[in-house]
């Protein structure tokens, strides 16, 4: 994979944000504040009237996800006999649907501010765009990486169409959040692995950054 430097993405990303909790536009947030379900709600409505929007454009078309399932623990649901794990979200090719821990989510949410909701659900997402593309990746970090590129690339998208707004702080809320997912070692071999920090964090602003289309 190409070298990338990561001090000056990190720098715009910083910059794109720095001036900007994300929150909708007064006129769809009436009632104030968003709680935690109100962000889950509009991190995957948005994201995914995106991507139905990126399909057009290609002549495509968008299949939405099939079900969203918030769980707590060990009851989440199997993804192709293997169970669900706690702490964790996951895009599950088979049924075509998305789940997520939902007091492990929400923990985040509290702890780290709303950002981390925004960089989660799209980056699951990004799953299920690779499934429909039909992405085929040698090592396991190079499809997480690239789902962690199409995250920034649709959070980035919905802030410049006004559909989300960014308050200042955002920028550290989402370094954080992938900071706290990126693996201890740089080990592209392990068949588990999603990237460091600072790769995933990279790869997220080369998204917002650039677009999908750099992804």
């Amino acid at each position: 994979m190409k070298a990338v430097t990561l001090r000056p993405l990190i720098v715009v990303l910083v910059l794109l944000l720095a001036s900007c909790g994300i929150t909708r536009p007064p006129s769809m947030n009436a009632q104030g504040e968003d709680d935690f379900q109100d962000d889950i709600r509009t991190a995957r409505t948005l994201s995914e009237e995106f991507w139905e929007q990126q399909f057009a454009q290609l002549g495509e078309t968008y299949r939405p996800i099939a079900d969203f399932v918030p769980y707590s623990g060990t009851s989440g649901p199997s993804c192709g006999g293997q169970p669900s794990v706690p702490n964790n979200a996951f895009y599950c090719p088979v049924g075509h649907f998305i789940a997520y821990d939902q007091d492990w989510l929400e923990g985040l949410w509290n702890e780290m501010g709303d950002g981390s909701v925004y960089v989660i659900i799209p980056h699951e997402l990004g799953h299920s765009i690779q499934a429909q593309l039909e992405s085929n990746y040698e090592l396991n970090v190079q499809m997480e990486l690239q789902a962690d590129c199409y995250a920034g690339g649709t959070l980035s998208a919905l802030v410049n169409s006004g559909a989300l707004l960014a308050d200042r702080g955002d920028e550290k809320e989402l370094l954080a959040s992938l900071a706290a997912a990126g693996d201890p070692t740089d080990d592209w071999l392990n068949p588990a692995a999603h990237g460091t920090a600072e790769q995933r964090q990279a790869s997220f602003a080369k998204g917002y950054r650039d677009g999908v289309g750099a992804c």
